[in-house]
């Protein structure tokens, strides 16, 4: 089997890296093991690029690797570490590229040095607990996942970036006119198609220095399949002009240059899209006797139907300057065209007011829920952890899925189905439950931190209680008399006092003293 050096061509799978989790961590550290949420985000994934560099000028890499990768985000840490961001995977492409879906959907045109499309986006990463608190939800004990990246099929097809286009019959001498133009060097023989990939040559004409494409031969029936030039029509699509190169030599029985101008013409207006392409016409092979008598016959008919005729021959020479001159003009005045049209205006349009991003369909699964949104959010969800879920719960209810659901008719227990056919999320419908003007517990809560812990609890007394404590009683005083009130009274006190226990008055616990039989 043989092995390409040129391919133009390819289908390409990309697939970008998928965001890291976020992480739910609290933090601890000595008397505070509930110090609050501080897990970290995840790491966004990586993009793939496809990026013009002018050192490439074939497709051949991704025809033997045609599967791409880029880096996973990493996961977030505790004490609000962030994951790393996964490193972008970078594919240089030649300058031309056109990039399409499968179904022929062109996503971009990729013409100049350095120019770069994010074919697939790299997916977000998922926020930590730290990031998910608020002023409600003070304490969250779940984070986010990541996002899985894009990941599709694309078709690259490279079109020649040539200001100059050669068409013509096999055997017709292009690959000779280009090699004695420029300093390219094809392949030359004498057997038809010997050209099987195009060819670029740079061609200096005074002071313009243009581009010249040699396409393989065409024959009839290009446009719909036969011979190699259906292959290889795209690439001169981009040409500022097309150059006929005739055959006046050809030892073909039938054939002739008006002849194979005409068919080649056809071809072309099947091909579509060149009918306004500036036509220059080389009968080439004038070296041979035969051939510039052929010329010489033809010649006046070509320039009757206004076509610049030029009499060349690639083996010696003769005639090639006119021709260069006569390119370089026409590419001048299209380059100057170019540079005086106005470029396009981009207009940005914003959502409808009455957008609500989402769409809701019965079917005969349940009510399919649709949207960027929701669909984000239930692959963000962590199903195993129930705050999660309560959390998702309260995000659809925020969006105003829930309300919609009611509205068209959704009773408790229907099935609820988020995402497409082929890979959605399943729910039994379970509106919230409104007391007053909220609800009666909020979803996506850790209650850990609203629990009260007994020693914090005791310290807040005391702090209640030290206001009214007596000049020179102590915290363990306090302490003492807020537990046993009537039997722990204060361990400092004025001597003559009414604290004075030594003067109080006798009670019934000292009445026994009176009648003492010892005294």
């Amino acid at each position: 089997m043989a092995v390409p050096t040129f391919v133009d061509r390819v289908i390409l799978s990309v697939s970008a890296g998928r965001g890291g989790n976020g992480v739910a961590s609290v933090h601890r550290e000595k008397f505070k093991p509930l110090g609050g949420p501080d897990g970290g985000n995840g790491g966004p994934g990586g993009s793939v690029v496809l990026r013009v560099d002018p050192d490439v000028t074939t497709l051949l890499d991704y025809h033997h690797s045609p599967r791409r990768k880029a880096e996973h985000g990493g996961h977030g840490a505790g004490d609000r570490r962030n994951g790393s961001h996964g490193a972008d995977l970078v594919l240089p492409v030649p300058a031309g590229t056109v990039v399409k879906h499968r179904n022929g959907e062109v996503i971009a045109d990729l013409v100049g040095p350095g120019t770069e499309l994010v074919v697939a986006q790299g997916g977000r990463g998922g926020l930590g607990n730290a990031a998910l608190a608020s002023k409600s939800r003070k304490a969250p004990g779940f984070a986010l996942l990541g996002e899985p990246g894009d990941e599709l099929e694309v078709v690259l097809e490279l079109k020649v970036v040539a200001d100059v286009g050669l068409v013509g019959f096999p055997s017709a001498g292009k690959s000779s006119l280009i090699a004695s133009i420029s300093r390219a060097r094809p392949k030359i023989a004498d057997y038809p198609f010997t050209t099987l990939v195009p060819n670029l040559g740079v061609v200096t004409a005074g002071e313009t220095i243009f581009t010249v494409a040699d396409v393989p031969g065409l024959i009839e029936g290009a446009a719909e399949g036969r011979g190699l030039g259906h292959d290889f029509l795209r690439h001169i699509e981009r040409c500022a002009a097309l150059v006929h190169v005739l055959d006046t030599a050809t030892l073909e029985p039938g054939r002739n240059p008006v002849d194979d101008l005409d068919v080649i013409e056809a071809e072309l207006s099947r091909y579509g899209g060149l009918d306004d392409r500036p036509r220059l016409v080389a009968l080439n092979k004038v070296d041979v006797p035969d051939g510039r008598g052929i010329a010489e016959l033809v010649v006046e008919e070509l320039r009757e139907r206004g076509l610049r005729v030029f009499e060349i021959s690639a083996v010696s020479g003769e005639g090639t300057r006119e021709l260069i001159y006569a390119m370089a003009e026409i590419v001048t005045e299209a380059r100057h065209a170019k540079a005086s049209e106005i470029p396009a205006r981009i207009v940005v349009r914003p959502k409808a007011v009455d957008d609500d991003g989402f769409t809701i369909k019965r079917t005969g699964a349940g009510w399919r829920v649709r949207g960027p949104k929701p669909e984000r959010w239930v692959r963000q969800t962590d199903f195993s952890n129930d705050e999660a879920v309560g959390y998702l719960a309260d995000r659809l209810n925020r969006l105003g899925v829930e309300a919609k659901l009611v509205a068209l008719g959704a009773e408790e227990g229907d099935a609820v189905l988020i995402g497409p056919t082929d890979n959605s999320v399943v729910f039994d419908f379970r509106p919230g439950i409104d007391a007053g003007a909220e609800n009666l517990s909020r979803r996506g809560e850790d209650d850990r931190f609203h629990e009260e812990r007994p020693a914090a609890a005791r310290r807040r007394e005391i702090q209640e209680h030290l206001g009214d404590r007596a000049e020179g009683e102590t915290r363990a005083d306090v302490a003492r008399r807020i537990d046993q009130p009537d039997v722990y009274g204060p361990t400092s006190y004025e001597i003559g006092s009414e604290e004075d226990p030594d003067l109080k008055p006798a009670t019934d616990d000292d009445a026994w003293l009176e009648d003492d039989p010892g005294e």
